[in-house]
């Protein structure tokens, strides 16, 4: 006998309907069916593979190649400069 013994858990399942009855019960059923249901929707939603994005295609002109025709990018750095507090 032990605790695991399905007298035991009889007495425990009708202990906890008198304590709070069969109403609360079913909806704490309903809740975590619906919990369980949204977390393997959730699980099987990540495992699909992801459709790649299809950008649209430019057609190519022979002026398009040159590099003037490309668009120019300004590397720099931005640096705070402290000034010192004055007392007037």
């Amino acid at each position: 006998m032990g605790i695991f013994d399905w007298k035991h858990w009889i007495v425990i399942l009708v202990v906890v309907v008198l304590i709070f009855g069969t109403k609360k019960l079913k909806n704490l059923g309903t809740d975590v069916g619906e919990s369980i249901k949204g977390f393997r929707k959730a699980m099987n939603d990540d495992e699909k593979p992801h459709e790649p994005t299809v950008e649209p295609v430019q057609p190519v002109h022979p002026q398009a190649t040159s590099p003037l025709n490309q668009p120019h990018t300004i590397d720099g750095q931005h640096q705070k400069v402290e000034e010192p507090i004055r007392k007037d």
